[in-house]
């Protein structure tokens, strides 16, 4: 699933793309892309109508197009597999295309494309310039609402392991699980260290870590191991080349040179070294 970085690449994308131009007119394709919204397509299409970009936003893995008029904004979460592509009208449609709109410019499409339909958009409100639907989600590392003492008191007081608190989108949101390998990797922590152990310095050091790993990936295009994730001009991204840990399995550590283990975690996988972060007792 899409990341920090990936989903800050498309955002850049949209604001090259599709700021400032007017809505033509919007078509869904497949009904499961606009689920969240409960009224329907036939009103999604006529609010999309006539209304122009104003913006691209991002926080954590979700992102949106404020629009002009009332203080509502086209909210979207890319899920497995979504796009969000800018491509030239006369270009053939996609075939897992799920939403298009078109601009009165006559310049080119915003389409939404969805293999595996697990992502969505939808027309909702702001509040304080962030859509109702994710208000409880936390700033990211990136944001300046990011609250790094906050974070850290809140995290210290968790009872849990720390991989699945750089997980809790309602405590830092944009980390998923290849950055929160990475980053853990960075700042020699095996996943399983219990958050309450971590003092206020390591906790900063982590924080750190998560900064640069995804501050990288960003630079490069973000991670796409497949042509699932792509930018809207439909380019991959190129930092599965400098990850260190995550699908690495039985590779050397380019620290250390011990073999790269991997562990089951919550339905997925862990990636750490053996060495560098020792698992606690």
């Amino acid at each position: 699933m899409p990341e920090l970085p990936e989903v800050e690449v498309v955002r850049r994308g949209l604001a090259q793309w599709v700021l400032g131009r007017e809505i033509a007119s919007a078509e869904v394709l497949h009904p499961r892309a606009i689920r969240r919204h409960v009224p329907g397509a036939d009103e999604f299409t006529a609010r999309l109508k006539g209304r122009t970009v104003l913006s691209a936003e991002r926080r954590g893995k979700y992102l949106w197009l404020p629009l002009s008029g009332d203080d509502e904004a086209l909210l979207a979460h890319l899920g497995m597999s979504g796009q969000l592509l800018v491509v030239d009208q006369d270009s053939p449609l996609e075939k897992h295309l799920r939403v298009l709109l078109r601009f009165e410019d006559g310049g080119p499409d915003l389409r939404f494309v969805d293999q595996r339909t697990f992502g969505h958009v939808m027309l909702t409100t702001l509040v304080d310039g962030v859509p109702a639907p994710i208000a409880h989600i936390a700033p990211d590392p990136f944001e300046a609402a990011f609250d790094e003492a906050e974070f850290t008191r809140r995290l210290r007081a968790k009872r849990t392991e720390i991989k699945r608190a750089l997980l809790d989108q309602s405590l830092i949101s944009g980390v998923g699980n290849i950055y929160a390998d990475e980053a853990l990797w960075i700042a020699r922590l095996h996943w399983t260290r219990a958050t309450h152990t971590l003092t206020r310095p390591k906790v900063a050091e982590l924080l750190t870590a998560v900064r640069t790993v995804m501050g990288a990936a960003l630079r490069q295009g973000g991670t796409s191991f497949d042509s699932l994730y792509v930018n809207v001009n439909g380019e991959s991204g190129y930092f599965e080349r400098s990850l260190e840990v995550y699908g690495r399995r039985d590779l050397p550590c380019s620290r250390c040179g011990s073999a790269i283990r991997r562990e089951a975690f919550m339905n997925r996988s862990s990636y750490s070294c053996p060495k560098c972060q020792r698992q606690p007792r």
